[in-house]
C-alpha cells in the first residue's frame, strides 16, 4: 500500500518566454528587404488538477521541484519560438493550495471538484521580435525584447478527505469495522489500538439509486489535542464532512469515552466542534441490557443514541438508512 502524504510542500517554477529575435530578409533580387525576427514562445506554466482517482499526495511530496519547460527563442523568416509544454500535476480532490512563505495569508484556492485546475504559476510571456516594430519611420529597427520570466511560488497542499459523513470515536470503538460492514472499504481490523494510521473512505449504497461517502480517521485518546497517540493531525479530515457519527464501545465506561472526544473536539475546533454529531454504540452483542445503556445516554445528553452491532451487522442497515434520509433531507 503507498504511503498516505496528507501534507507537502513544493518549489513551483513555471518556464521562461523565449527572447525575441532581430533579423532581416536577405534576397538577393529584393534590395529592401525588411525585419524578419520572430517572438518568442511563451513559457509553460504550473497547473494543478484534482482527481478523484488519487487518496495521497505522495506523488507531490516526493517531487518538492515542478518545473515547466521554458520557450524557445525566435528565429529569422517570422518563425515564433516554440512555447514551452505546462505541467499539470494531479492532486486528490479536496487539496487546499496555500503560499508556504507566508503562513498567514489565506488560502489561495480548495480543489474540490474532479478535474478542477488552477495555474499556480503561469509562463513568461515570450519575448517580440524585431518585426514588430517596424514602422512608417522605423523602416530597420533593430530592437527584439526578451522573454518574461516565469513566476515561482512555494506552495503547501493540504488534503482534506471528500466526505459526506465521518467517523471519530476511541482506539478500538469500531470505526473501521463499521465502515467494512457497510462499504467496500477495507481497514485494518485488529484488537490492539491504533489499527487505522491512516485515514479511509469507502461508498455506501443507501437505496437503489443513491450512495455517500464514509470517511474512518484514526482514534483519538484524551490529550490528543496536546500530542497524545496520534494526536489530533486527523481531525481536518472530517471538516469536510456533512455530519459526524462518534462510535462509542458498548461494553466500556460510555459516558467516559463520549466526554473524553467531546474534550477533544472542542479542544481542536476547526468547526469540527460545530457539526451534528450522531452518537453510535457499537459492540451491543456484549451488552447484557441494551434498553439500560439507551436510557443513560438519554438521561446523560437529551438524545437517542442509535444502537449496533458492526461484527454481527445488528441494526448496520437502519443506520445507513438513517444517514440516508438525512443527507437527502440536507440537499
Amino acid at each position: 500500500m503507498a504511503d498516505f502524504i496528507d501534507e507537502a510542500t513544493v518549489h513551483c517554477i513555471a518556464g521562461k518566454g523565449g527572447n525575441g529575435c532581430v533579423s532581416f530578409r536577405r534576397e538577393k533580387y529584393i534590395p529592401y528587404g525588411g525585419p524578419n525576427g520572430g517572438d518568442g514562445g511563451h513559457g509553460g506554466s504550473v497547473i494543478f488538477r484534482a482527481s478523484s482517482d488519487l487518496s495521497s499526495l505522495v506523488n507531490v511530496y516526493r517531487s518538492k521541484r515542478l518545473k515547466a519547460d521554458s520557450g524557445t527563442h525566435g528565429m529569422g523568416s517570422q518563425k515564433t519560438g516554440k512555447s514551452g509544454s505546462d505541467l499539470v500535476v494531479e492532486v486528490p480532490t479536496g487539496t487546499c493550495l496555500f503560499d508556504a512563505d507566508y503562513p498567514e495569508s489565506p488560502m489561495i484556492i480548495d480543489l474540490v471538484s474532479d478535474q478542477q485546475e488552477y495555474i499556480i504559476a503561469k509562463g513568461g510571456q515570450g519575448g517580440l521580435g524585431n518585426m514588430r516594430f517596424k514602422s512608417s519611420t522605423n523602416r530597420a529597427p533593430r530592437k527584439a525584447t526578451d522573454g518574461e520570466e516565469g513566476q515561482e511560488i512555494r506552495v503547501r497542499l493540504e488534503l482534506k478527505v471528500m466526505a459526506d459523513v465521518g467517523l471519530l470515536g476511541l482506539p478500538n470503538a469500531g470505526k473501521s469495522s463499521l465502515l467494512r460492514r457497510v462499504s467496500a472499504a477495507t481497514p485494518k481490523v485488529a484488537d490492539y489500538a491504533f489499527t487505522t494510521i491512516r485515514p479511509y473512505v469507502g461508498v455506501v449504497r443507501f437505496d437503489q439509486y443513491n450512495t455517500f461517502v464514509m470517511a474512518d480517521v484514526p482514534g483519538l485518546i484524551e490529550g490528543a489535542s496536546q500530542g497524545s497517540g496520534m494526536g489530533d493531525q486527523f481531525l481536518k479530515h472530517l471538516q469536510r464532512c456533512k455530519m459526524l457519527l462518534h462510535i462509542v464501545d458498548g461494553s466500556q465506561d460510555v459516558v467516559t469515552q463520549i466526554e473524553t472526544i467531546r474534550k477533544e473536539v472542542k479542544s481542536y475546533g476547526g468547526g469540527v466542534d460545530k457539526k451534528k454529531i450522531w452518537i453510535v454504540i457499537n459492540k451491543i452483542d456484549l451488552i447484557d441490557d441494551i434498553e439500560v445503556l439507551r436510557s443513560l445516554v438519554l438521561d446523560q445528553y437529551g438524545v437517542y443514541p442509535i444502537m449496533i452491532s458492526a461484527k454481527d451487522g445488528l441494526g448496520c442497515s437502519e443506520l445507513v438508512a438513517s444517514l440516508g434520509d438525512e443527507l437527502v433531507s440536507r440537499t
